[in-house]
């Protein structure tokens, strides 16, 4: 796809000593910026946590068939952006060049690869709308999920350098497509649903979600700062190449490791005796939405965890300020309060206190 055709972008090695994985960046050099570029279709099919799960469909279990959900360096497959329904579709059934599962890593605890993936995709989309339009009060939305997403960019007066403004608009875009998965794990547990009659709970603030998400909100404004956002066939293979970098970054292991670690963890953040989608087939939850975040702690793991962030300021200029994501009312709220005027990033983490509150109670009465 054709792009606002300027020059190569290139990372300027301006990074904080401490972040040797994932050092805050800004471009050097302005890129191509792909135009046109279709918004996600729809999130990939997320994994629930544990490994050969067991299924049941309307309270029947289904004795054969099992969910693998455990990947390798060797068997990610080829990232494609998604922009098509039939994408979904081909990788729920297996058919799909890219892969999706979980993967365990030594400082990043299990991280979930379609959760990577959906949040990387969100952030190119949006910088291919924020870049053109940064300082200017405008706004677009998404679609429903149990509220109408909507992203309003503020009026403000931009940095004379065109290279502050696109570095400005990838990071801006990677915090506002973090603050869209945090929004998905509320809408999960508020009873928002993919597929009409079968219920999310399971997922929703899974121990591995948000990191895996920042993580793919991270990478996708490395693949920007470095010039490929000017069509999706660069994006596509950057993102091969980046995550396969950070997996090894974090201490991704072979499948007998990663399984191993779940098996350590049965019975305590899992149960292997449930079926997909008994809610509490998952035990152990992370409701913290904070946008710098270590793994939820694993059990048995010596090596030292990585904290990912999220700068709150950058080119000097606080992101919060430029932008934010904002839930107004939807046609189907669900068991969601509904919201005076709109949600914002600001009001999120009370409605996952709230669900914490909930589950903890649900759960104490089902362990006695």
């Amino acid at each position: 796809m054709r792009g606002w055709l300027l020059s190569l972008v290139l990372l300027s090695g301006v990074a904080q000593a401490s972040d040797a994985l994932f050092p805050v960046d800004v471009a050097r050099h302005v890129a191509p910026v792909v135009e046109n570029l279709a918004p996600p279709e729809s999130l990939r099919p997320c994994c629930a946590f544990g490994y050969d799960l067991h299924v049941r469909a309307i309270g029947v279990p289904i004795p054969v068939y099992q969910i693998g959900n455990v990947l390798t360096l060797d068997t990610l497959g080829h990232h494609h952006y998604n922009d098509s329904a039939l994408g979904a579709v081909t990788n729920l059934i297996g058919l799909s060049e890219e892969k999706t599962g979980l993967i365990y890593t030594h400082r990043g605890g299990f991280i979930d690869i379609a959760h990577v993936r959906d949040t990387a995709d969100n952030t190119l989309y949006l910088f291919s709308k924020i870049y053109p339009k940064l300082g200017q009060r405008w706004r677009f939305f998404y679609s429903e999920e149990l509220g109408l997403r909507r992203v309003q960019l503020k009026a403000f007066t931009p940095p004379a350098g065109m290279t502050q403004r696109y570095t400005l608009a990838a990071w801006l875009a990677g915090k506002i497509g973090f603050e869209l998965a945090q929004w998905h794990e509320i809408a999960q547990w508020y009873g928002f649903q993919s597929v009409p009659g079968f219920s999310e709970e399971i997922s929703a603030f899974s121990p591995e979600d948000l990191y895996s998400n920042l993580l793919g909100a991270r990478l996708a404004i490395t693949v920007i700062l470095q010039g490929h956002a000017g069509s999706v066939d660069d994006y596509n293979k950057a993102m091969d190449v980046e995550l396969k970098k950070a997996l090894t970054g974090l201490g991704a292991v072979n499948r007998e490791e990663t399984e191993k670690m779940f098996r350590e963890v049965d019975g305590d953040w899992w149960n292997s005796h449930r079926r997909v989608p008994d809610k509490f087939l998952v035990l152990k939850r992370n409701y913290q939405l904070s946008d710098n975040r270590f793994p939820t702690p694993v059990p048995f793991e010596k090596a030292q965890p990585y904290e990912l962030t999220m700068p709150t300021e950058v080119e000097h200029l606080t992101l919060a300020s430029l932008g934010e994501l904002q839930i107004h009312k939807g046609k189907n709220m669900e068991r969601l309060p509904v919201p005076e005027g709109f949600y914002t990033p600001a009001q999120f983490q009370p409605l996952a206190d709230k669900a914490e509150a909930a589950d903890r109670t649900q759960l104490d009465r089902l362990q006695k």
